[in-house]
């Protein structure tokens, strides 16, 4: 949002560039650590407390050897995206923006680690206020944005210092509170050996979340084939990334979901699992009609976070429509998949 204000190019480059982290790193990223949904999960349902950091450690190993692979095609963007016949200059300035993303993608490996590792034990109380490192980042983005040289670079290199601002605080705030004592007993090599068993997991699951988000952001880089690609770019851009953030906030439900399925089926409560499906599905439900209706009403002002150009706004508002359709499908889907991901691993 903060870099698509300095012009329509930067705006095509960053949400392209913000389209193609989701394709190859970030929806990866979220996928591989779907796994502890399913290992810690259970394992805490099973009051097998020392496996969850175990299997923590593991899954974090896993997530830092994919990071290292992804950051070498991040820094080839340019050529892949002109490969891909994607404008060459928004090629460019979207390359530009994938290299200083880079230190965040290993940021966001080990955060979403982290996450599902706190959500197996049901300790939500530091997720509730990691709202503080998003207000940060905003001050962050702003000043790096607008008050430095980096202009256009400080946009990602402020989500990869916000990024790791909140992996440290979760990493500081787990190693010293007495709550895991008996889930987090330090580091471990007996974590090596179970990396196999993990990455049988992480792989089924990181594939899922990528066919998911593959459907979506592809629609970005066809955008970038059509006639005046700075805006069908932007505004294709806008709409994916509308409809992904709609969907964290279900995929937060799906989480949450994922977790009592996995500790009932644990402990040998079956019954309790299904209600936890059948209660998360209503909730997903009436959470996409209220998104539904927040963006039905206020996609004029929502446009305007992304650009300040009226031609945009109008043709995103003729996708309102469309879009609406969209999150309320895959809100739904998003919930269902992540279950069956959890009731298969079970089985």
């Amino acid at each position: 949002m903060f870099a698509g204000h300095l012009g329509k190019l930067e705006l095509a480059g960053a949400t392209l560039a913000n389209s193609w982290a989701i394709v190859t790193g970030f929806g990866f990223m979220v996928g591989l650590s779907g796994a502890l949904e399913t290992l810690c999960g259970q394992r805490f349902g099973a009051k097998l407390y020392k496996m969850l950091g175990i299997y923590l450690q593991a899954s974090c190993i896993i997530s830092f050897l994919f990071c290292f692979i992804i950051s070498i095609i991040w820094f080839y963007t340019e050529p892949i995206l002109i490969l891909l016949h994607q404008d060459p200059q928004i090629s460019k300035s979207a390359a530009v923006f994938m290299k200083f993303l880079i230190p965040g993608l290993f940021a966001y490996g080990f955060l979403q680690n982290v996450l599902r590792f706190l959500q197996a034990q049901f300790v939500v109380l530091p997720l509730v206020f990691s709202f503080v490192p998003l207000v940060i980042h905003f001050g962050i983005a702003y000043g790096l944005v607008h008050w430095t040289a980096l202009g256009y670079k400080g946009a990602p290199l402020a989500a990869s210092i916000s990024l790791w601002l909140s992996s440290l605080l979760l990493a500081m705030y787990i190693i010293y509170s007495k709550k895991f004592e008996h889930t987090w007993e330090g580091f471990s090599l007996e974590s090596f050996h179970y990396v196999l068993t993990d990455l049988k997991l992480a792989l089924p699951s990181a594939l899922m979340v990528c066919l998911e988000e593959w459907a979506f952001e592809i629609l970005v880089l066809m955008g970038g084939l059509m006639p005046n690609s700075e805006e069908t770019t932007s505004l294709m851009a806008m709409c994916v990334n509308t409809e992904a953030i709609a969907y964290m906030i279900i995929y937060g439900l799906s989480a949450a979901a994922s977790t009592r399925v996995s500790n009932e089926l644990g402990a040998g409560n079956p019954d309790k699992a299904k209600k936890a499906m059948a209660v998360t599905l209503k909730l997903s439900t009436l959470l996409a009609l209220v998104l539904v209706l927040a963006l039905a009403v206020g996609h004029n002002i929502w446009a305007g976070f992304f650009s300040d150009s009226h031609t945009i706004a109008e043709q995103f508002a003729s996708m309102v429509p469309l879009l609406v359709i969209s999150i309320i499908v895959d809100s739904v889907q998003g919930v269902l998949s992540g279950l069956w991901f959890i009731l298969s691993s079970c089985a």
